[in-house]
This record gives structure tokens, C-alpha cells and sequence, in this order.
């Protein structure tokens, strides 16, 4: 089935039945109609649609050389600068369904399938690694357009660099066996957004294994027997888009995967046992290039919205003339025209590797991902500066429709709008910067990629300083 539709989605998704805990109790009936989950599958149904959307099929699809079909524009092995710039359009034009609030949207995961499959070679006559099966499911979920969540982390129980775990049970999952059929796997991963809303969950190893029945990667159907999905607290407290705008359309659950006995078929067994592998693999494919490129363009749309929301403030209640917000609001401004400047910089400076696959230049992207997760957090900080007490000041929907309407009426009205749009714009802005949904998204945005500090470290380590500094001691050198 290639490029479903929402309805297929959604289908599937119920159908699926995982074993997913929102607080002490299993979700039973359909998930996409409990409340945790009912307007993100909405929400990412709507990108589904979007595949069969007549003006936007040639942006959303392309034609699979295997089969003839049309399948989605994130499964493309981009072997041209053109191919890269396809890939960017149509991330960004789902990310403006969602604003950039849906970090998570299928185009992720279908990235960072499509780049471990096209550096598939770096496996081949390595130990206990079988790069054909990684493609083989490549060519599966891009034919069949399947949904996928991940994890790449294993528990926080103790973060010392060469911390070794020593417990009867396993915390973090590892191999525990093998047999005739496969690998099993015991303990438990963290950070599975959207666990249990997904047809598959990928699990590879990102690196710092220091034990190889850690190290391993495969994939697996989201309600195979022994997998369970345990969700943090909802920040769905209605399904109001005026008083809850985000999180009743885009809160994506974040959730601890515990995998019990697990059987993982060795066609689904990518590679394990294998220390150095488990440890390169991740750096030496195309995953970290290809998953920022997919990312920041993302975030670009993301910076779009967040700078659509405090021009609008400014607008409503007519503070354009004071040059403190001019600053504050050219920030905003300055981070979009450089995030927009080095993923065009990126693709400008692309160049084939070793497998005939086009990579959009690393360093750029490392350096638009060092940038973001900074200026995310001081976007919040503009809009609540801004906003001020009007982010307080935020009666719900329903006080409008109550005797106090006439009294909110009059004292909630703006220079440019009449009290109950001010108020719709207002919580907007407030549950972007100072809700519970917009303070995940701080950390979300944060962490995308990792310890910040750690990202600063690797481009310092990797950027190639050597011309700059002989330049300096030839000029040092001269008569």
C-alpha cells in the first residue's frame, strides 16, 4: 500500500491494538479515540492526506523505481542537489500543516531509515551485521508507507562516562539470547515519542556501548508480544482549540519502552554483537547529515510561526514603536534568515559519498543545530517579555459564552482586535511559552540532537581549523 491516506492511518493504528499504559490503566478500544492521542493521530492523518492532495503530489510523492507506485518524497535516496531540495520542500510543506509543532512527524523516522539503508554498505562483511536486511526493510516501509517511532537512549540510572550496569535484571535493554529465530531482548529504552501510535519502533544503536549486548539495531511491529509502551502525564487537558490551540491538535507522547522477553527475528536483526559497529555506525552513516537536514527544516517553519505570533501580538496591542521590542523581535528575525541560509548552504555544498548518495554538508547543519536549540528557549522568553500580563489575563471560551461576556467584552479589547480574538491570540502565545506543552517543547527542541554541550564539543572537534591557524602563523612568519 503506497502513500496512504489518513483514513489508512488511522486504520492501521486501531487495528494495532499495542500495549500502551497512560498512567495505571492499558488503553483499551480504539487509540485514536482516547483523549492522550486522539488529536495528534488526527493531526498526522491530516499529513497523510496530503499525499493524495492533487496540487501537491508531486511535491508530497515520487515514483519507486521497485514498483511503479507512488510513495513518499522522505523515502528518496537523494542522488542530486535537486533531490535534496524535493526532500527539504516537502518537509517543510508538512511541517506547515503542523506550524513545526509535530517534531515527530513521519518524514523523521522515514529519514532516518532511508540514510541507515543507503549507508547499509558500511555493514557488509562485518561481524554479526547484515546490511540486506537493513535495506530489504527500507524497500518494506517505503512501499508500504509504514509509520515508525525510535529509540536511540538507554534509562538515566547512572550518566558516569564509563559506567557499567551491574543488576540481576537488565535496565537497559540488551540481548539476553539468542536462538534459531532470532535475538531476545530484555529491559527497557527511553525516548519513544509517539510510542505505541506508530505501525514499527526502530531501535538502533547512537553510540558510547560499552557492553556489545547493548549494541544492536532492528526493527519490530509496535505490539509485538513483550513490548510495552508506558506514557508520561498527557498535556491534553481539553480539546478546545481556542483555550488549548497545540496540545489538542500536536502533543505527541513521549514514552518508556519496556521490551520483556522480546523475540526479535533475525530478518529483523540489522546487527548485534558487535562493539565497534554498535559504536561507528551511527557517525559513519548518513543518519546524523540527513536527520538534520530533515530537522531544521522543520525548525525553519517552526521560527516562521513563533515570529507570526509575536508580530501579531505587537500588532493587537500597538507596541511596534518601542525599539525593545523592535530588538527582541529582530532576533526572532535574524535566527530564521540564518537557519534559512545554511540549510540552502548545506544543499549548495552537498556532495556524493562513497555509496552514490547525495549528503547535504554536515558541518553546516551541525552548526544550524548548535543555533537552535538556544534560540528556542529565548524565543519563549520573548514572547512572555512581550506578552506580559496580557498571557495572564486569558479567560477560556466559555466565559464568553457566560454573563461575564459583556464585561470581557469591553476590558479585553485590543487597538487592532475585539476582546475574544485578543484572548484567542493571548493563549496561543501562552501555551507556546508557558504551559506545560511549551515547556516540553523548550527541552524537546534542547535535546533533539543531544547534550548541547556534547554538540558544541563534536563541531569543535570536527571542524577542520588548520588553514585559519596557518594563516595566522604564516602572517606571523613574514618580514
Amino acid at each position: 500500500m503506497p502513500a496512504i491516506s489518513g483514513s489508512d492511518y488511522i486504520t492501521r493504528i486501531d487495528n494495532l491494538k499495542a500495549n500502551v499504559w497512560v498512567d495505571d490503566k492499558p488503553v483499551t478500544g480504539k487509540i485514536s479515540e482516547h483523549p492522550a492521542f486522539k488529536g495528534v493521530i488526527n493531526s498526522q492523518a491530516a499529513l497523510y492526506d496530503l499525499q493524495h492532495n492533487d496540487s501537491l503530489k508531486s511535491i508530497m510523492t515520487y515514483t519507486s523505481e521497485t514498483t511503479g507506485q507512488k510513495v513518499g518524497m522522505s523515502f528518496l535516496q537523494p542522488k542530486s542537489i535537486d533531490d535534496l531540495i524535493k526532500r527539504r520542500k516537502m518537509t517543510q510543506e508538512w511541517a506547515l500543516a503542523s506550524n513545526g509543532m509535530m517534531g515527530r512527524s513521519p518524514d523523521y523516522m522515514n529519514t532516518v531509515l532511508m540514510a541507515l539503508a543507503s549507508s547499509a554498505g558500511y555493514l557488509k562483511g562485518k561481524e554479526n551485521c547484515y546490511p540486506e536486511r537493513l535495506v530489504a526493510f527500507y524497500e518494506y516501509a517505503r512501499e508500504n508507507d509504514l509509520s515508525m517511532t525510535h529509540s536511540f537512549v538507554n534509562p538515566q540510572v547512572n550518566r558516569a562516562q564509563f559506567y557499567f550496569e551491574d543488576s540481576d535484571e537488565p535496565i537497559a535493554a540488551k540481548v539476553i539470547e539468542t536462538n534459531d529465530e532470532g535475538i531476545v531482548i530484555k529491559g527497557a529504552r527511553l525516548l519513544a515519542t509517539r510510542g505505541g501510535i506508530t505501525d514499527e519502533i526502530v531501535v538502533f544503536s547512537a553510540g558510547g556501548i560499552q557492553d556489545k549486548a547493548n549494541g544492536f539495531a532492528f526493527s519490530i511491529p509496535s505490539n509485538e508480544k513483550g513490548i510495552r509502551f508506558i506514557c508520561r502525564e498527557s498535556f491534553v487537558i481539553g480539546d478546545s482549540t481556542f483555550n488549548y490551540p497545540l496540545s489538542s491538535r500536536y502533543e505527541e507522547m513521549d514514552t518508556i519502552v519496556v521490551f520483556d522477553h522480546v523475540l526479535i527475528p533475525w530478518e529483523r536483526v540489522f546487527y548485534y554483537n558487535n562493539l565497534l559497529v554498535s559504536n561507528e555506525f551511527a557517525m559513519a552513516s548518513s543518519f546524523l547529515p540527513f536527520s538534520l537536514h530533515q530537522a531544521i527544516s522543520r525548525q525553519i517553519i517552526k521560527t516562521e510561526f513563533v515570529l507570526g505570533i509575536v508580530q501579531s501580538i505587537i500588532d493587537s496591542i500597538n507596541i511596534g514603536e518601542y525599539q525593545h521590542v523592535q530588538e527582541k523581535t529582530s532576533e526572532i528575525i535574524i535566527a530564521l534568515e540564518t537557519l534559512k541560509a545554511l540549510i540552502i548552504k548545506s544543499e549548495v555544498e552537498a556532495k556524493l559519498d562513497e555509496w552514490g548518495i547525495m549528503r547535504p554538508d554536515q558541518k553546516t547543519l551541525q552548526v544550524a543545530s548548535n543555533i537552535f536549540p538556544k534560540v528556542y528557549a529565548r524565543f519563549n522568553e520573548i514572547i512572555q517579555l512581550i506578552g506580559a500580563s496580557g498571557l495572564i489575563s486569558i479567560p477560556t471560551e466559555s466565559a464568553f459564552e457566560s454573563p461575564l461576556k459583556k464585561d470581557l467584552d469591553h476590558y479585553l479589547q485590543s487597538k487592532s482586535d475585539d476582546a475574544k480574538n485578543r484572548v484567542k491570540l493571548f493563549r496561543l502565545a501562552w501555551e507556546l511559552s508557558m504551559s506545560a506543552f511549551g515547556a516540553r517543547e523548550v527541552q524537546y527542541e534542547r535535546y533533539f540532537f543531544g547534550d548541547p554541550v556534547k554538540l558544541a564539543s563534536q563541531l569543535y572537534y570536527s571542524y577542520d581549523k588548520t588553514p585559519y591557524v596557518k594563516r595566522v602563523r604564516d602572517f606571523l612568519t613574514e618580514e
